[in-house]
């Protein structure tokens, strides 16, 4: 979830204007991208606004983007785009385990959009989501179906309200495919821990071997990709042998998103190979696995072409992750 504060806007201007503000013939959703950058959407709608115990839950509709999940003040998960999200943030963790996963963990993913994309591999046998705010999913079980698109009613999904660290804690389950869905660490308040080497080093012992971790690692574009991307690049690094950066652009975000896959290369293996294989396996092979581990053979933004695409970060950006030395720990 993006780290911006949002607001709708009743009556904005369209330009300076001398004395009295002139309304325009709209509202409009307004967003913040940076402190210094901001986007603005016709808001057709503003269906609900109710408060959980954790957090003010919104769903409104833009001109641009349709039906949209706002949290405190913040674009969580829009109709339009979500489906680049969520395919982004689960099928590569999927496809690069050793072997078709069959058990995943989320961590968050309200919406369920992102068990929607897990539970579209025919090798899961179970899905287990942990997400702290029941309000959050009911909201969405309600009001956005299209998100779920039928995973609700899977009897390989498991949904538990709780907080995913602690759950984990609690199980000693192992998973082959573990992916977190939460609020980016600058915003998350004590969910920053989920970002820490410490977790990382943790959740390494819920992993079976072979296994794969992937989390959301905040924006990935051009004037925000700083904010914590390259620090949960290096964090994870400290852990994992392995770690392929990522982004894809979302925009109903205002900017591209980021995201890391990190992985154990096995006792022996080249660690740097088996990273450039992962980053720049060809679009043949991708496509080959899909069409063998995703029911239906095909998703609507992931293929080939589209993984390297993600992979293939600008020159600027490689060189911040490689040379950041800043890392999340307690």
């Amino acid at each position: 979830p993006p780290p911006r504060a949002a607001m709708a806007d009743a009556g904005q201007q369209d330009g300076p204007q001398e004395g009295a503000p002139v309304m325009t013939s709209a509202f409009w959703f307004t967003e913040d991208v940076t402190p210094d950058v901001r986007t603005s959407m016709r808001l057709t709608s503003l269906s609900l606004d109710v408060a959980s115990e954790f957090q003010r839950v919104q769903l409104i509709s833009t001109s641009s983007f349709g039906k949209t999940l706002v949290l405190d003040g913040k674009t969580q998960s829009a109709q339009k785009d979500e489906f680049v999200y969520h395919e982004a943030l689960v099928h590569p963790a999927m496809l690069q385990a050793s072997a078709p996963p069959k058990t995943v963990f989320i961590g968050g993913g309200g919406e369920f959009a992102t068990a929607r994309e897990v539970l579209r591999h025919a090798s899961v046998e179970r899905c287990v989501m942990v997400d702290l705010d029941k309000v959050v999913c009911d909201v969405c079980r309600e009001h956005l179906p299209e998100w779920s698109d039928g995973c609700l009613s899977d009897p390989r999904l498991e949904v538990v309200y709780a907080d995913a660290k602690a759950h984990l804690e609690q199980h000693e389950d192992t998973y082959d495919v573990i992916v977190m869905d939460i609020a980016d660490p600058i915003e998350a308040g004590p969910g920053w821990v989920l970002y820490t080497k410490e977790f990382y080093t943790f959740v390494k012992t819920r992993l079976n071997p072979g296994g794969v971790l992937v989390t959301q690692s905040g924006p990935g574009g051009l004037v925000n990709f700083e904010e914590c991307f390259p620090s949960i690049h290096r964090t994870l690094k400290e852990v994992f042998s392995a770690v392929v950066p990522y982004t894809v652009d979302i925009p109903s975000f205002g900017s591209n998103w980021a995201f890391n896959v990190a992985f154990d290369v096995p006792e022996g293996e080249d660690a740097a190979a088996a990273l450039e294989a992962a980053a720049r396996r060809g679009p043949a092979e991708t496509d080959a696995l899909i069409a063998a581990r995703v029911n239906n053979g095909e998703l609507r933004m992931y293929d080939g072409v589209a993984h390297l695409g993600m992979c293939g970060l600008p020159r600027f950006m490689r060189k911040a992750l490689a040379e950041c030395e800043q890392m999340f720990t307690l």
